[in-house]
């Protein structure tokens, strides 16, 4: 009897079944895989290194785990590293699965065998597995690491497993990864490692804490010998490059992370905290020889005090060198803060762009005749940081003396407004106080502003008037705006560069190679700040110096504290022939003779007008004659053409009793605040003549602008207290080489001949009007109180 033939639909569906089964099966990795994924890394919490130019490590910032790693690439990484790394621990890495089931079975009979273990089993990806998850070395943790070398070979290649370990192997301390390593131990980066040195950081991770280079360095050598004995014998390296690895002693440095650049390094980290390799712009050489120089620099300045450098690339705007404090976490002196970028105030730093922006107006040109005297502004009374006054002078000797009654007069006809707008535009904003809107004071330093702010601002001077915004990053937009003409700046800058370096004769030193500097300093009120800002025709350099909280360093200034300073990072940078030459003057520059009092060009047709004769610098078709003094009543240009007795020289008017000799003379007139620092002679050359008797009088006798050198408008005056004697003033008229009658509240009260001084008391207190009368015509008048 046959038996009955099976059912389609039973067969079916076993084999259903066992598709199931099997598919269940090839589905169980993918499932486990996802249920328990290896626990990468991840790109957050990670630490980061801020770099230099060149790759070199500036500051490392610690992950959330208080570890250091400069994360790195399987191709930034040396060859002879990569090749004693996969011979020593695992010269199959490129062939197995993440296992190696014949090292495995080996390693293991080699334990039954010996009791101990005497190789190991593991591959570099379960090395891997075992550094992301570390587990006891017990079978059940093998077979936990096996299984999670098997994950990572299913989830990634061969070179991204490779690249896990490079950044995650163990080499000590707090120290993880071959770059971190390299840097830490050997001061140099991982692709520059020679075979000696790779070999003893490929075998270091086995043993970090036994092994450490700069704690056992007999122990690392022989350790580092095994591998290149391994080398040698599988035929990888010649047996004369092992032999010369052998000879280089195990020399390593004190493991310190690096902390070079801090605030710069760690205002990089906070404007991008997810970068895990930050590269910045500055020169890590230059930047530790300069860190190095502000610490012996500043060392013996009082307590409290800290320093900041920037040098910057006029080509790039790229930083060099930033040295945000003296002492970086030196809470005595607020090593914290970064003055770099704080706002203080900037003394006289910014007097040459004052001088750039009149020139360009056309109002001065480098040899333009201006006045050092006592003069007031309204309530503003500005005197010199030397209390002395120095009367008639060029442009460029105020600038380079940096005087301030000068600036201060010059920006009053320039216009405050107009001179803050213009330097905002360019990238420096002055900072005013709350409420407070542009005035006189702020090119003597009544504003604040940032030293990376103002180093972007000079470099306008050594690139043709550009200013531009400091690159920190190769990636960060160049912004470039004009401060000044091409033709300005060259000028303001050679005022600058004949300064010299104080305290040197050229003549006592060899300054051939040396390069030119055009450099300017600056004090603040009350010594709290102390600058100097100087430029070559390559670098731009700030240095600042005081204490962050404000208060005051006495005794200590631009010129004796900053700027000394500033010439040794200035002769620290590097150099070209070219540097130390002069620059050609651009075609929009011409060099002119002037004279003086008149402010323009001689004229050979009246020789007489030319009291001093100067060279200028100008711009081409631009020679502005001397600027008009400042309220005067009348003004002519300076220039006077007279008509007088052929004979006796007297003046003469329109009209005269009886008939003259007539002849025509022409008179220079110096500014009326000028007189008391000219010469007799120049005063007598520049001197009205006299009225004929018999003429009527004229309106030439009340040409003279007269001055009143004394206490300001609205002063109050009282006695000294506990004293009977009554309050005394001290005054002087100027402008005037006559006599002048002083007249109180409308009576006379004394008299004195040019600018001699007057004394008087005021007995009683109140209100006061004093009155100076020349007997020119000219008057000056001050009103003040007597308050006791």
């Amino acid at each position: 009897m046959n038996a009955a033939a099976p059912d389609p639909r039973r067969r079916h569906a076993r084999r259903g079944r066992w598709i199931a089964a099997l598919l269940a099966l090839l589905a169980l990795p993918f499932a486990l895989d996802r249920l328990f994924p290896p626990p990468l890394p991840a790109a957050d919490g990670a630490g980061a290194v801020v770099l230099a130019a060149d790759g070199s490590p500036l500051r490392a910032f610690a992950g959330r785990d208080g570890v250091w790693r400069y994360p790195v690439t399987v191709d930034e990484v040396s060859p002879h590293y990569l090749e004693a790394l996969l011979t020593y621990e695992d010269r199959w890495f490129r062939r197995h699965p993440g296992v190696n089931p014949f090292a495995l079975l080996r390693a293991g009979g080699q334990w039954l065998a010996n009791g101990r273990v005497v190789s190991g089993g593991s591959t570099l990806t379960m090395q891997v597995a075992r550094i992301l998850e570390p587990h006891r070395r017990t079978p059940a943790g093998k077979l936990r690491q096996a299984l999670r070398a098997l994950q990572l070979e299913w989830r990634l290649d061969k070179d991204e497993i490779l690249a896990l370990y490079l950044n995650h192997a163990p080499f000590g301390g707090p120290i993880e990864g071959v770059e971190a390593a390299s840097w830490a131990y050997l001061g140099k980066p991982a692709r520059e490692l020679s075979r000696a040195e790779a070999a003893l950081l490929a075998v270091l991770p086995q043993a970090p804490s036994r092994l450490r280079p700069d704690r056992h360095p007999q122990a690392a050598q022989a350790a580092r010998d095994k591998v290149l004995a391994r080398m040698a014998a599988r035929g990888l390296w010649s047996p004369a490059e092992v032999a010369d690895a052998r000879m280089e002693r195990v020399v390593a440095r004190k493991l310190q992370p690096p902390m070079s650049a801090a605030l710069l390094a760690g205002r990089l980290r906070g404007a991008d905290p997810r970068a895990t390799r930050i590269r910045s712009t500055l020169d890590a050489g230059l930047q530790r020889v300069l860190e190095e120089r502000v610490a012996a620099y500043f060392a013996r300045l009082p307590e409290r005090t800290s320093a900041a450098l920037l040098v910057v690339d006029n080509e790039t705007l790229e930083a060099r060198a930033y040295v945000g404090s003296l002492a970086f976490g030196d809470a005595r002196r607020l090593g914290h803060v970064d003055m770099v970028r704080a706002t203080r105030s900037p003394g006289s730093t910014l007097k040459p762009f004052l001088y750039g922006l009149a020139i360009d107006d056309g109002l001065v040109h480098s040899a333009s005749l201006l006045v050092d005297a006592p003069q007031s502004f309204g309530d503003y009374r500005p005197a010199n940081f030397d209390p002395t006054f120095n009367g008639p002078v060029t442009v460029a000797e105020a600038l380079r003396l940096s005087l301030n009654v000068p600036a201060v007069d010059l920006l009053d006809r320039v216009g405050p407004e107009r001179f803050a707008a213009r330097l905002a535009h360019a990238g420096l904003v002055l900072q005013l106080p709350r409420g407070a809107q542009p005035n006189l004071s702020m090119v003597l330093g009544g504003t604040g502003t940032r030293l990376e702010d103002l180093v972007g601002a000079y470099r306008a001077l050594n690139h043709d008037g550009l200013a531009g915004e400091v690159r920190y990053r190769p990636d960060a937009p160049r912004q470039e705006r004009r401060l000044m003409s091409p033709e300005a700046a060259w000028i303001i800058r050679e005022i600058l560069e004949q300064h010299g370096r104080p305290g040197q004769r050229d003549e006592a030193f060899d300054t051939a190679g040396r390069p030119r500097v055009a450099w300017k300093t600056g004090t603040s009120y009350g010594f709290r700040d102390a600058w100097a800002l100087g430029g070559t025709a390559r670098h731009t350099v700030g240095v600042w110096v005081g204490r962050p909280d404000g208060t005051p360093l006495p005794g200590q200034y631009g010129a004796i504290t900053a700027l000394p300073l500033l010439f040794e990072v200035v002769d620290s940078l590097p150099r070209a022939p070219a540097d130390a030459a002069r620059r050609a003057r651009p075609a929009g520059v011409r060099e002119v003779a002037i004279c003086w009092p008149l402010g323009v060009a001689e004229d050979p047709a009246a020789p007489g007008l030319c009291h001093r004769r100067h060279d200028a610098l100008a711009l081409a078709g631009v020679l502005p004659p001397t600027l008009p003094e400042r309220e005067a009543r009348q003004w002519s240009g300076g220039r006077l053409v007279l008509s007088v007795d052929a004979r006796t020289g007297e003046r003469l008017s329109a009209a005269c009793a009886r008939a003259h000799d007539r002849a025509s003379r022409e008179v220079a007139r110096w500014p009326g605040l000028a007189y008391p620092w000219l010469p007799a002679a120049t005063r007598r050359a520049s001197a009205i003549p006299p009225l004929a008797p018999d003429c009527a009088p004229d309106a030439l006798a009340a040409m003279e602008s007269l001055r009143i050198d004394g206490p300001g408008e609205g002063a109050r005056l009282a006695r000294t207290p506990g004293s009977p004697t009554p309050a005394t003033l001290r005054l002087r008229a100027i402008g005037t080489e006559s006599r002048v009658r002083w007249l109180v509240n409308g009576r006379l009260a004394g008299e004195t001949r040019g600018a001699r001084y007057w004394t008087h008391a005021f007995p009683e207190p109140g209100p006061q009007r004093i009155t100076a009368l020349a007997d020119t015509g000219a008057w000056a008048e001050l009103n003040l109180r007597v308050v006791r």
